[in-house]
């Protein structure tokens, strides 16, 4: 997909660029696999703010997306790719031969009128973008995404844009993943993956431009706690500005390269850190 450079004329026009859906086929979604999505300003279910610097933004229809992959054995064409406001990467439409609709991840290079297909084994399915297998049938040092960690529940791993995975190696019950983030972790060699790379990969390199695209994402803004009261942020207040204290939350948590991960029960699954020691 190319970009649509903008003419500066204001300030926020300036060096603002954006996508021309060049790879985008259809505008509307498809009705069926459509629901409503209620407003949440990062609200929990007390009604609390759990995450800050959420709400507003526009308007839109939650897609629902096939990430199990559970229709065996069953192929289907690519009938569109489409805009998907909820995510950073594309979404591409199935029609499969039983007559069912459903959307997934749109990976690089995959077309319109192309047949794809979920299988169990790599008798049946080509090792091809779009096509899904479980890890113990896909060859080592292949680019995946979308990928399990429980067996059934779904893609949970590598589903933004131009995220990858890569299957570093195989044994008879666990398969080892290098994550996007370049950690190494074990995961169920039964588990379902999605060949290839997620597409929309410039999705990174736009410039917002102005504070208003990051609002009609539903971004609010973000305050430095220096700049706060000191009732309001430990780093607050104070004559002048300081810059003795180290960075931290505004309930005193530190943070930037505090280790806040305490999952003991999995540790035994990660092979090497993302952070190196």
């Amino acid at each position: 997909m190319g970009f649509k450079v903008y003419k500066p004329t204001s300030p926020g026009r300036r060096n603002q660029t954006g996508f021309d859906f060049s790879e985008i086929t259809k505008s509307a979604p498809e009705k069926s696999l459509t629901t409503s999505l209620s407003k949440k300003a990062g609200r929990s279910n007390t009604g609390r703010i759990s995450m800050r610097h959420h709400g507003g933004g526009h308007k839109r229809r939650y897609r629902i997306i096939d990430f199990k992959r559970s229709k065996i054995n069953i192929p289907a064409k690519v009938a569109s790719i489409e805009y998907d406001p909820n995510r950073s990467a594309h979404i591409a439409l199935l029609h499969y031969k039983d007559g069912e609709k459903t959307y997934i991840l749109s990976p690089v290079g995959l077309k319109v009128g192309e047949d794809i297909i979920s299988s169990d084994s790599v008798a049946n399915a080509d090792i091809k973008p779009g096509n899904s297998l479980p890890l113990k049938e896909i060859p080592t040092g292949t680019l995946i995404h979308g990928v399990e960690l429980k067996p059934g529940k779904g893609a949970q791993i590598a589903r933004g844009a131009g995220a990858t995975a890569v299957l570093v190696a195989k044994s008879d019950d666990y398969c080892q993943i290098q994550l996007p983030s370049q950690e190494v972790r074990k995961v169920l060699s039964v588990c379902r993956a999605t060949i290839g790379q997620v597409g929309n990969a410039e999705y990174s390199n736009i410039k917002w431009g102005k504070a208003g695209r990051s609002r009609w994402r539903g971004i609010r803004p973000s305050v430095r706690g220096m700049a706060m009261n000191p009732i309001d942020h430990p780093l607050g207040g104070g004559e002048g500005v300081g810059k003795g204290n180290h960075p931290m939350t505004p309930w005193g948590q530190p943070c930037k390269g505090y280790k806040t991960r305490n999952n003991k029960r999995t540790d035994s699954m990660i092979i090497r850190r993302r952070k190196k020691k």
